[in-house]
C-alpha cells in the first residue's frame, strides 16, 4: 500500500501556547528588544508555532 506524504510542517512534539509563549519571551530577553535576522525567522515560526497552540475560543474573542 502507497502512503502519500504530507508537505506541511508538524512540530515535533506538541507544546501548550503557554509554552512557547514562554520561548518567544525568552528569545526577546536574550536579544535585547532588537531581533536579527535569524532571530525574526525563530519569532515568525514561534508565533505560528503558538497561533496553532492556542485554542479556537480565546482567537475567536
Amino acid at each position: 500500500m502507497l502512503h502519500s506524504m504530507s508537505t506541511t510542517v508538524e512540530p515535533s512534539s506538541e507544546r501548550s501556547a503557554a509554552e512557547v509563549n514562554e520561548e518567544i519571551r525568552a528569545l526577546w530577553l536574550r536579544s535585547g528588544g532588537t531581533l536579527s535576522v535569524e532571530q525574526r525567522a525563530e519569532y515568525q515560526r514561534l508565533v505560528m508555532e503558538w497561533a496553532s497552540a492556542t485554542p479556537e475560543s480565546a482567537t475567536a474573542a
